[in-house]
């Protein structure tokens, strides 16, 4: 069984009277791409920013690779990488000089000059090298989003956390990151993973959890979700559906259909 890298127990977080995440806990292994999943507003941006550090937790407790994110909090934040679903990037700098910015937070002592190999290697792969000198405020939406996955991708950190990593990225694109995401779980990085897109879950993730109104409803690879006999023979994009109460929509796909029949 692989070590956790990952682990949250009881994790909440309050806003005033708002509890956004609900004592929740999580196992993730070295090497495992985890999906945590849920509507909008059920806790799942609130978690992965308590996660990467950028939100303190009301209660619980969470460790990355056995040190504490309340009492390490740096140790944390260095073996972490962080990829939102709208990048923050410092759009006055060039797309070569944000990757230096970033190489100089995480250096690599063992492996001098290993991180621009990758870098340059990620910069062809998604064929942004010849923007590299170009001004961040040119880059269309998906360009930032590959130069913040390059940014990432080049550290080789053990935990890489991912809100939404296909938003604005062509078909191409979208690929490449997959397969990157399978390599780099195949060399021991864990991947911490938030999509709405079911068929991306499905075809990555080794496991998925389903978070509720803050609280995890169910956890497992989708052969164990499908034990209960009335989830037998279902998709992901199914299963999440009837766990969630949203499966309901069914009809209303029906009826829509239907009536555009009738027209």
């Amino acid at each position: 069984m692989s070590k956790d890298v990952l682990v949250l127990k009881q994790l909440s977080k309050q806003f005033d009277r708002l509890t956004a995440v609900d004592g929740i806990d999580l196992q993730v292994g070295a090497g495992e791409i985890f999906g945590f999943l849920g509507p909008n507003g059920a806790g799942k941006t609130t978690t992965i920013k308590m996660i990467a550090g950028l939100l303190l937790p009301t209660g619980g407790s969470a460790s990355i690779c056995g040190h504490s994110l309340t009492s390490e909090s740096r140790i944390c934040r260095q073996l972490t990488g962080y990829i939102p679903d709208r990048p923050y990037l410092y759009e006055k700098l060039t797309g070569g000089e944000y990757l230096n910015f970033i190489a100089s937070l995480y250096p690599d002592t063992t492996e001098p000059g290993r991180q621009q190999v990758r870098a340059e290697q990620y910069l062809q792969l998604f064929d942004l090298h010849q923007w590299r000198n170009n001004l961040i405020e040119s880059y269309s939406h998906g360009m930032r989003q590959k130069l913040i996955m390059t940014s990432m991708l080049m550290l080789d950190l053990p935990l890489l956390v991912v809100d939404e990593p296909m938003v604005g990225l062509d078909p191409k694109s979208a690929r490449i990151v997959k397969e990157l995401f399978r390599k780099k779980a195949r060399h021991g990085t864990t991947i911490f993973l938030s999509t709405h897109s079911m068929e991306i879950a499905e075809e990555l993730c080794d496991r998925v959890s389903i978070i509720v109104n803050g609280s995890i409803i169910a956890s497992g690879d989708i052969d164990s979700l499908r034990q209960d006999p009335s989830l037998a023979g279902k998709n992901l994009e199914e299963l999440f559906l009837q766990l969630t109460g949203a499966f309901e929509l069914q009809h209303v796909i029906a009826a829509l259909r239907e009536d555009s029949a009738g027209n």
